[in-house]
């Protein structure tokens, strides 16, 4: 039951804090970091107790599992389950929500005054979606909260978000259901499909895996739940919703967005698309890997092209995620190894420069790097940690990033792609452009316009260690996550294979 409370917790103090706010605001805020701290313990627990990789059922790849009948419709035969599983790669994710989740709750402890407690009731919803992602293994359960997801972004970004809020959270809407819709027609088809090969209607993901399939049906159902999982990592050209949400919604929606919403797309590429369509991820993977190099060059330019601050930020998780597609579609080693380091680096570091992008706009009330500069003599705390997490994003050693970048590259190159390694490393040179302009642009040089504000206070400053070790970690040693991730890697390239294939080293 571990796993149901993972996601009950979220569910239930969202509606605590929601209830609790109506009497006490304060009470609200409380109740939700209760809520997402109880759930990073508990999934720390788990990852202290699995992560060796001894404990593994006999049924699967999975550490822990729970399965319940929910929906049975006997005259038709369909069973759907409420099957949650777990396993390194799901438990690291589920990890690093909770971790965002907490500093999602503190960073929007005194940003948010207005409906407190609908704002809690629509951030734990949208945690807990998170997890029910991560964690199905019933395609119907997984479709189900993949939609959920969308509901409290939009409320998020609607209601607490800046000028144009609207607009933008109704194209993040829009993007994001058109393609899930393709999503859903592909998980149909693949359930149908087999259905007909063996009787049995099913949505399990173990039932579903090597279904008999036409090269033709496999390559267009592959097609439509790539494109799902595609929009939301976003992938180039897919990502134009990206830049007017990030920049619109409220730093904790912004947070969300780059830390977890994102992931979930890298995660069901991951879990479903290369497993469920080997033989056509394999076909797919060169269109696959140059779009990746694209939205990875694309994302720096365009990054080093903004002068506001968020809008800015937000290009660079193109660039990003980028490198996380393309060390999938390698699938050696070396590039899902990078792709999942990438992941975790990629949530920490542009996270907490969207929660310091809020900090700075909390104060100077305005994002525009024109209107700033000269910040680091009036601000040097703040400077201080905005500096280091922008060398973490553009990949300096020693940080995350450049861990996960280095293995995608190495990876990527082992895998035979020479032309696209050298453009995706070009892509590692413009970052350090864009690094560099956000930091000389807004902190550095004459403070032209007399900013007087102040620094970030020390129970402020905290917010930001714990992100400051993490990435520094994956730096260092990485080594334990890439340890726990190491049995589900195996899974999925075991199940990705075609036919007759060796496993890609």
């Amino acid at each position: 039951m571990i796993l149901v409370w993972l996601i009950v917790v979220l569910f239930s103090g969202g509606v605590l804090a929601w209830i609790a706010a109506r009497w006490n605001e304060a009470a609200a805020r409380w109740i939700s970091l209760a809520a997402v701290t109880a759930d990073f313990l508990l999934s720390l627990e788990l990852w202290r107790k699995y992560s060796a990789g001894a404990h593994f059922l006999p049924n699967g790849p999975w550490l822990v599992d729970f399965n319940a009948e929910w929906i049975s419709i006997p005259l038709a035969g369909v069973n759907i389950h409420l099957h949650l599983a777990m396993d390194g790669l799901s438990l690291l994710m589920v990890a690093l929500t909770c971790l965002l989740g907490i500093m999602s709750v503190l960073t929007s402890w005194r940003e948010i005054s207005q409906r407190v407690g609908f704002f809690h009731l629509n951030l734990m919803a949208i945690l807990g979606a998170i997890v029910g992602v991560f964690l199905a293994v019933d395609l119907f359960l997984f479709y189900f909260a993949w939609e959920l997801m969308l509901v409290p972004m939009y409320f998020l970004i609607a209601v607490w978000g800046h000028e144009r809020r609207i607009y933008a959270a109704v194209k993040f809407f829009i993007f994001t259901q058109a393609c899930g819709l393709l999503m859903l027609v592909s998980i149909l088809a693949l359930v149908f499909a087999h259905h007909q090969a063996t009787g049995v209607y099913t949505f399990e993901y173990a039932d579903l895996l090597n279904t008999p399939l036409s090269r033709g049906a496999a390559f267009l159902m592959m097609l439509g739940m790539f494109l799902g999982f595609a929009v939301k990592l976003p992938m180039f050209p897919l990502h134009p919703w990206l830049p007017d949400a990030h920049t619109e919604a409220p730093t904790a929606g912004s947070l969300i967005l780059a830390g977890l919403l994102l992931k979930t797309g890298a995660y069901g590429l991951l879990r479903f698309v290369l497993p469920l369509f080997p033989e056509a991820s394999r076909d797919f993977a060169p269109a696959a890997m140059t779009l990746a190099v694209a939205g990875i060059v694309y994302g720096a330019v365009m990054a080093f092209a903004q002068t506001d601050l968020k809008r800015l930020v937000a290009y660079t998780s193109v660039s990003h995620l980028g490198f996380v597609l393309l060390g999938i579609y390698a699938r050696n080693d070396w590039a899902l190894e990078g792709a999942l380091v990438s992941m975790i680096a990629h949530g920490v570091s542009t996270g907490s420069l969207f929660m310091l992008v809020g900090q700075l706009q909390e104060r100077t009330h305005t994002r525009e790097m024109d209107r700033l500069g000269g910040l680091w003599a009036t601000i040097p705390r703040l400077s201080g940690i905005a500096m280091f997490f922008a060398m973490g994003s553009m990949g300096l050693p020693g940080l995350g990033d450049f861990v996960g970048e280095f293995l995608v590259l190495m990876g990527t190159y082992y895998a035979g792609h020479f032309g696209l390694t050298v453009a995706a490393s070009v892509g590692v040179l413009f970052s350090t452009l864009y690094a560099l302009k956000f930091i000389q642009r807004a902190y550095h040089g004459p403070n032209t316009h007399q900013w007087k504000i102040q620094d970030l206070a020390p129970r402020e400053a905290l917010i930001f260690a714990p992100m400051i070790v993490v990435l520094l970690w994956l730096g260092v040693y990485p080594q334990p996550v890439i340890r726990t991730f190491q049995p589900a890697m195996q899974a999925i390239q075991q199940f990705s294979n075609a036919p007759g294939e060796a496993p890609p080293r």
